[in-house]
């Protein structure tokens, strides 16, 4: 079974309805995580502590689904890169 890897990362917008960054500099990755369910724990708890802060928001990102499993692997793949 292949591995459903999530990355949970975030930082403040430039505006809340979008999804601009208003420095991707300062983004911060509170990590990747094996399974949703951790994922979605590491989020809540991040979005929970910037409540205050209109401007600061925290996404999931499913890793897995970057790439497909059924193509062959790139040439960066294959070195292990």
């Amino acid at each position: 079974m292949a591995q459903r890897l999530h990355l949970v990362f975030g930082g403040e917008l430039i505006d809340p309805s979008k999804t601009v960054f208003r420095n991707v500099d300062d983004i911060h990755i509170v990590g990747i995580f094996p399974n949703y369910e951790s994922a979605h724990n590491a989020w809540k708890a991040e979005a929970q502590r910037t409540v205050d802060n209109a401007h600061m928001r925290y996404f999931i990102a499913h890793l897995h689904r970057l790439r497909d499993e059924e193509q062959d692997a790139s040439p960066t793949e294959e070195l292990g890169a």
